[in-house]
């Protein structure tokens, strides 16, 4: 916790007590005058005798806020151990300078060496190696996560050190899966934001949600992972349910947001395979061209040429597609799709997916976009009919599937029908907002809608029977994700 002012700090330390919190880091060097911070700590812990504190007065050589010496940040740190401290964390450029000083801190609280990278991720090994020159109660390793891999690298450690008390984290948002499983794995204990308050560092999430979504504390090392790649990933709110729908199963397994940029797919396997990785959803923009590094994949997944499930069974990766049943199902309880006449806006993965299981079902579709070309592929592929924006507006239709990310968070105002929309219902395969712009305009032109989110669920839930070989929690799931859209 770091707070420019010491009043704050203590209300926030109050407030994360309350909300069931005992373990803090007091980041001193965030205030203005990190002495300020010693009061503080006497006056909390004689409120809060059981919580235990974790002192912190980073310099700002090592990307800390505080200024002085490392003769003063040893006194200040002492100070905080006087003042009722469990234990210190102080960086190893400092102590490597002051060695000889550190065993003042012997018999007063536990000495946690701390590195930080935020460059990259260079060898852990290395590092500890490093760093256990010096004694020390703890040895914390952070750095940058460029690349999927380098989640596993860090997390390596507490396999390769199992009898050495490490904290091992990558920060950023491609390192998140490291905080939510090195406790698992070993680490002693992980990070998070204080929940009323922004983290302090970037890929952190609040104290609540590692507790809460993820179940830090419950899943074993054992535990099934699973996840979702996309990029961007941060605002997906498959976490939130298919975490729920394992909490309701009992299941030990965890679901995981991984960042993957279009050139880290590979990279995305090597890490896939060494945590090891059970099964994944497959999301924008990596639906395509995720079917060349899958062993076997479903005949309809193949026709569609995108998959958004995939799973690992007897060594092999294997890919389907939920997406295009989750269309037709949905459509399916408003109209009779057979023969029914439908426009299908776009012509990226998830158009692809809803083009070929609506030709299945019989319904005569019709395909537009914003690349006349990819629609006149796609159209061919898949034996629909393709238009310009001009001729679609000109007819009418019994739905209009939008498959395009025109509307989605967080550019909410994106619609491509300006004026009236040619159909008598409006399938919007946005689920993030729940309304978009598109279904609000439907609405307002008196016609049927079907939200995204029917989708979503519907495509969720066969992943998780895909993966489990379980009945979905289907009522449990379509909550979490109407709280997850509500929350953010």
């Amino acid at each position: 916790m770091g707070f420019p002012e010491a009043q704050r700090l203590l209300e926030n330390a109050r407030r994360e007590t309350n909300a069931g919190e005992s373990f803090f880091e007091f980041r001193l060097d965030y205030l203005a005058a990190p002495e300020q911070g010693i009061p503080v700590i006497r006056k909390f812990l004689s409120a809060h005798p059981d919580c235990c504190i974790l002192a912190t007065c980073r310099r700002h050589q090592n990307h800390g806020k505080f200024n002085g010496s490392v003769e003063d940040q040893i006194r200040i740190l002492n100070a905080a151990l006087d003042a009722g401290a469990r234990a210190i964390d102080i960086e190893i450029e400092s102590a490597e300078n002051v060695a000889a000083r550190l065993e003042t801190f012997r018999g007063k609280g536990s000495l946690i060496l701390s590195y930080h990278n935020y460059d990259g991720t260079p060898s852990p090994e290395a590092v500890l190696r490093r760093m256990m020159r010096i004694p020390a109660d703890g040895y914390k390793i952070v750095t940058t996560a460029r690349k999927p891999s380098d989640n596993y690298r860090i997390l390596a450690l507490t396999k390769s050190h199992p009898r050495t008390p490490v904290v091992v984290l990558a920060m950023g948002e491609t390192g998140f899966p490291t905080r939510v499983l090195s406790t698992a794995w070993g680490g002693l204990f992980t990070y998070a934001a204080p929940n009323a308050s922004e983290g302090t560092a970037t890929g952190q999430v609040t104290a609540r949600l590692l507790r809460h979504l993820y179940r830090v504390e419950k899943f074993s090392r054992a535990a099934k992972i699973y996840g979702v790649i996309a990029d961007p990933v941060r605002h997906s709110i498959s976490p939130a349910v298919h975490n729920r729908a394992f909490q309701a199963h009992r299941m030990d397994a965890v679901y995981l947001p991984f960042l993957v940029q279009p050139s880290q797919l590979k990279d995305f396997f090597v890490l896939a395979n060494k945590l090891p990785v059970a099964g994944f959803s497959v999301t924008i923009p990596h639906k395509q061209k995720v079917l060349r590094y899958l062993d076997i994949v479903d005949p309809l997944a193949r026709r569609i040429g995108a998959v958004n499930t995939v799973w690992k069974k007897a060594g092999k990766w294997r890919g389907a597609n939920t997406d295009a049943e989750a269309v037709t199902v949905p459509l399916s309880r408003k109209l009779r799709l057979a023969k029914s006449s439908i426009l299908l806006v776009g012509n990226g993965g998830a158009a692809r997916s809803a083009a070929y299981g609506l030709m299945e079902s019989g319904a005569k579709v019709s395909i537009v976009g914003r690349n006349p070309d990819r629609v006149r592929s796609l159209a061919k592929a898949c034996g629909a009919e393709a238009l310009l924006r001009e001729q679609a507006e000109a007819r009418k239709f019994d739905a209009v599937v939008h498959a395009t990310p025109l509307g989605m968070y967080p550019n909410t105002e994106g619609c491509f029908f300006q004026n009236s929309i040619p159909a008598d219902l409006v399938f919007d395969m946005v689920y993030n907002p729940i309304e978009t712009t598109l279904t609000r305009h439907a609405a307002q032109q008196g016609l049927t809608v079907v939200s995204g989110l029917q989708m979503f669920v519907e495509q969720a839930v066969r992943q998780f029977e895909i993966w489990t070989g379980s009945s979905a929690p289907r009522a449990v799931m379509e909550k979490a994700a109407l709280e997850a859209l509500n929350s953010g």
